[in-house]
């Protein structure tokens, strides 16, 4: 019997009653020593033994302590605990009631010893999650039809448009505190993000047309030609590059170069150019577009734009 599994079996054995070394040691064919040297690894991680001398003495548990269903060490414990305290964090998702109430059982089933080993790194830990005010109530069957490869119809409103679409969802992710759908989007020929709490009304299509079908092969299929991508290359400030790191799609593509310098560099593709131009147009002083000219152009077209809104009628006047 390897030794973690005859731990678990002397706690399974412990909790039905008292033994002492040398009937453990029978049972499970190991020398006296072998048992002691167990025990004291159990009590190291927190089981709370003591022993009894006498005819009916042996090792005990401590009144009131039973064996949790899972057994999880102080480092899993930590995992499994930071992970629903980030869950907390977001503002609206499926799992409104259940990410309480399974932190609560979880907390229940853990040895003390284990909850104050994890408590003081749980204090000091913390997944950043923006507060959104936003509602997904169309999450949940949108997370149902994506397990089930269902086509949807959805009642979408976005920056410039409110209007209906057809929807093959792929995935369903979050990011932000933002809830996002990433579907193929016949409308558009592309895989595109949607925001959840923008779609208004969602229906799952029960039989998609033929022609549905095959636009989405032609998506799915992996020797499908790429799509066009533009080279981006640029320098950033220290707060240039905290805010590009917190982008989604760029932010692990920032490289730190110098003491004060840090670039980023990625390919982007054609669809997102409008994104890439007002993404470092937004950045401001804190970035340096390297290439394409194109882009530089473009920034400096919205800062045309921008300067002639604010700029007084007395001075256009006067141009």
């Amino acid at each position: 019997m390897k030794r973690a599994d005859r731990l678990m079996a002397i706690l399974i054995a412990l909790q039905q009653r008292p033994e002492t070394a040398q009937s453990l040691a029978d049972k499970f064919e190991v020398s006296k020593r072998t048992v002691l040297r167990d025990m004291q690894s159990l009590s190291e991680i927190g089981i709370p033994l003591y022993s009894m001398t006498g005819p009916s003495g042996g090792f005990r548990m401590m009144e009131g302590f039973r064996l949790p269903p899972l057994q999880l060490d102080s480092q899993e414990a930590l995992t499994v605990l930071f992970a629903l305290r980030a869950m907390t964090s977001i503002t609206d998702t499926p799992f409104n009631q259940a990410r309480w109430t399974v932190l609560d059982k979880i907390r229940s089933v853990l040895p003390e010893e284990t909850l104050k080993q994890v408590e003081p790194l749980l204090d000091r830990m913390e997944l950043e999650v923006p507060v959104r005010k936003t509602k997904t109530p169309h999450l949940s069957a949108l997370l149902e039809y994506t397990a089930k490869s269902r086509w949807v119809h959805v009642l979408y409103r976005s920056e410039n448009h409110h209007r209906r679409l057809r929807l093959y969802p792929r995935k369903i992710y979050t990011a932000h505190g933002f809830w996002y759908c990433e579907a193929f989007s016949p409308l558009h020929k592309e895989v595109r993000n949607f925001r959840v709490d923008r779609i208004e009304e969602l229906e799952a299509i029960d039989q998609p047309d033929e022609a549905l079908s095959e636009q989405l092969l032609r998506v799915e299929d992996e020797d499908a030609p790429a799509k066009p991508v533009v080279r981006i290359a640029a320098k950033l400030t220290y707060r240039g590059a905290l805010l590009a790191e917190q982008d989604y799609h760029i932010g692990e593509h920032v490289r730190q170069i110098a003491d004060d310098e840090w670039t980023v560099e990625f390919d982007c593709p054609a669809s997102e150019w409008d994104w890439a131009v007002r993404f470092f147009f937004t950045l401001g002083m804190q970035a340096d577009v390297l290439e394409p000219d194109e882009l530089r152009a473009g920034i400096r077209e919205m800062a045309g734009q921008l300067y002639e809104r604010y700029t007084p009628d007395s001075e256009r006047n006067s141009l």
